[in-house]
């Protein structure tokens, strides 16, 4: 067959995803390479010196833009609309407060240094290797964020009786079936002419070494790698009998298989995935310390415009009566879509008709206090996660502060649209009161465990309205390049939504085509 770009490029995306694909796009010259890309950065000492930039948005892309260019020599100033760094990094931590646009929560956490929730990212992938370079050059420490756990749960209200199961037994059940599935073809000359008698051979011994199959007749009648009944894991000093495996038609009538079973198979959720040690906001501290003189904090942006010399920001100080305006050679604007698309300002009919386009994900995040580790004590989950059809989604056990007296449990991670809006539309109070009554059908007693909650709905969030650009939205190509001296960063502008790597890889983008131009003159 002809490998056509278009071929190619599917085929790049069926294996790895839309990252690669965006990646590979632009490799191929085919998604405004020459306008922003994410080469490493080489800008010459003083290169920048006497230009001036006004970066909108001190989040990760903004205060990476910042970093990168005023070490060059740029003069740079930083217009933050709120009193803190770091966008869509938050740690909540006890004393905190969070906010948004109809309610005001505080954080009861206890004052220990494992206490911590992440209600923006918290977890990085291992080959995301730009953000994972500023840690090892700022000593951001990091330590392994746990995300697959075989002795976490999977729920369906409508199956197993409504009770969860072990992730463990669902795994090794649905391997053993299909593995039966196989051997049935293969012992039955279903492959006659694709295979030869070897072949078949070696192929039969593979299925039932890999499905933990019963010969003579290869059958799936469960396996020790699924448990033991009435087990701590293993049999102990006695050997203990083989847990009955789950019924095949109640598996393939559950929704596991969908998507949960191979969550961890896809490639931003493939181990290793690491965490900053006491929180994901480590690193929004790391480039406030190296950029916080820049930023001015409380500086709401009111218009963007266009001018003979570069670029003109209207902005509403914190305080002041009346708006001022900051003149730059040049714009980097990180501010998210839903909120940018309500600013005034001079951008082409093109771009703004990208921006109107990418609509984000309604996402709700919802950490409870516990009284005690009762994950660890009564079921030996050490992080990871639990899965359930209900709207909480899932349940994130800390993959730190191990066998400590309390724990900060992630008690729904929300993103689907529907059971986003409905969390979203709560109040605080009514969404700690949903995800308990939720949680109770994965950890029975779980409301007596639960002494304090927080809740962060980012639809509802001032300056953010939303949580990450939906993969799905038209493609950003017109944020790809400059519009006049007017240039495009965070996750949105590139294949990564929704995940720090794509916010500082935009900033290199447009940190390396700002130098470009200015070198080019």
């Amino acid at each position: 067959m002809n490998m056509t770009r278009r071929n190619f490029i599917q085929s790049v995306g069926a294996v790895a995803g839309v990252e690669a694909v965006h990646r590979t796009m632009q490799a191929l010259g085919l998604s405004g390479v020459s306008e922003a890309h994410g080469a490493p950065l080489d800008l010459p000492l003083g290169s920048g010196q006497g230009k001036s930039v006004a970066i909108l948005g001190a989040g990760v892309s903004g205060m990476t833009a910042a970093y990168e260019l005023s070490k060059a020599g740029y003069r740079c100033t930083v217009l933050e609309a709120t009193g803190r760094a770091g966008g869509r990094n938050l740690t909540a931590r006890g004393g905190d407060v969070i906010r948004e646009i109809d309610s005001r929560q505080s954080v009861d956490f206890d004052h220990q240094d494992h206490m911590y929730a992440n209600l923006g990212p918290a977890r990085i992938p291992y080959h995301h290797r730009t953000i994972l370079g500023y840690c090892k050059e700022f000593g951001v420490e990091l330590e392994v964020f746990t995300n697959d756990n075989r002795a976490a749960l999977f729920h369906n209200r409508e199956r197993f009786g409504g009770k969860p199961v072990v992730a463990r037994q669902v795994r090794t059940d649905v391997r053993g079936y299909i593995a039966e599935l196989l051997a049935k073809a293969v012992g039955g000359n279903a492959l006659d002419s694709e295979l030869t008698a070897e072949d078949k051979e070696r192929i039969l011994d593979m299925l039932v070494r890999y499905g933990d199959l019963k010969e003579p007749d290869r059958l799936y009648k469960g396996s020790r790698r699924g448990g033991f009944r009435r087990e701590r894991i293993h049999e102990g000093l006695k050997a203990g009998d083989v847990n009955d495996p789950l019924d095949f038609s109640e598996l393939l009538r559950s929704d596991f298989w969908r998507y949960k079973l191979h969550y961890s198979d896809s490639l931003n959720q493939n181990p290793t995935l690491f965490q900053p040690v006491g929180g994901m906001d480590a690193i929004v501290k790391a480039f406030e310390k190296r950029v916080g003189r820049f930023i001015r904090y409380r500086s709401v942006v009111k218009e963007i415009r266009k001018t003979s010399q570069g670029v003109r920001i209207v902005y509403r100080a914190a305080g002041q009566d009346a708006d001022d305006a900051l003149d730059a050679d040049f714009a980097i604007c990180s501010i998210p879509a839903p909120v940018l698309k309500d600013i005034p300002n001079d951008f082409s009919t093109e771009t703004q008709a990208t921006i109107a386009s990418i609509t984000f994900v309604p996402a709700v995040k919802i950490a409870f206090q516990t009284r005690r580790r009762f994950w660890e004590e009564e079921q030996a989950i050490y992080g990871g996660m639990s899965w359930t059809d209900q709207d909480i989604t899932q349940i994130w056990y800390p993959p730190y502060g191990y066998h400590r007296h309390k724990g900060i449990l992630m008690g729904a991670y929300i993103w689907g649209q529907k059971s986003g809006q409905r969390f979203t539309r709560m109040t605080p109070r009514e969404r700690l009161q949903a995800a308990i009554a939720e949680g109770e059908h994965i950890h029975p007693g779980y409301a007596a465990e639960i002494e304090s909650g927080v809740s962060r709905a980012w639809v509802k969030t001032p300056f953010q309205k939303g949580a990450w650009p939906r993969s799905r939205h038209k493609s950003p190509e017109a944020l790809q390049k400059p519009d006049g001296a007017i240039y495009f960063a965070g996750d949105q502008t590139t294949g990564l939504p929704g995940w720090q790597e794509g916010a500082v890889l935009a900033a290199h983008a447009v940190v390396n085509a700002i130098s470009e131009r200015v070198m080019a003159k």
